[in-house]
């Protein structure tokens, strides 16, 4: 059986990034440049925990997470760790979690809508990560 993976550990972010390095088709993502940051607000244990993610031309340039002093982005997405949990493991989509104001956006919305299903793209493929929810630690 595969070992999971903490989810946002150092090593679940290696395991994410080569499989957006490798998984993500440039055309599919629309030779998008951007950037993102997710901000996990109640995270286990208290705290706040990031995720950022940049692509240039479609291709995913850039995946950090951690915690701290959080990286410049074109896109600030915050909300609570379980509802980013429930995106990353494709029980809920990126954009019904801000239309339903589950996430709160700081950026250009228009855009964002536009981008959502890239964005869900990229979900999907961190999805595929044996991941251990930290709620599944109990």
């Amino acid at each position: 059986m595969e070992e999971k993976l903490r989810y946002l550990s150092p090593l679940w972010k290696e395991a994410g990034f080569e499989r957006l390095k490798t998984e993500i088709d440039p055309e599919k993502m629309h030779n998008v440049t951007t950037s993102m940051v997710d901000i996990y607000e109640n995270c286990p244990g208290g705290g706040e925990k990031y995720l950022y993610l940049a692509c240039e031309e479609g291709k995913v340039t850039d995946f950090q997470t951690g915690e701290g002093e959080v990286p410049q982005a074109e896109f600030s997405i915050r909300g609570p760790y379980q509802v980013f949990a429930a995106i990353t493991r494709g029980e809920l989509s990126s954009t019904r979690a801000l239309m339903t104001g589950k996430l709160r956006l700081k950026g250009n919305m228009a855009k964002a809508v536009r981008l959502a299903p890239l964005a869900d793209r990229v979900n999907k493929v961190l999805s595929g990560v044996s991941t251990l929810y930290e709620e599944e630690q109990a």
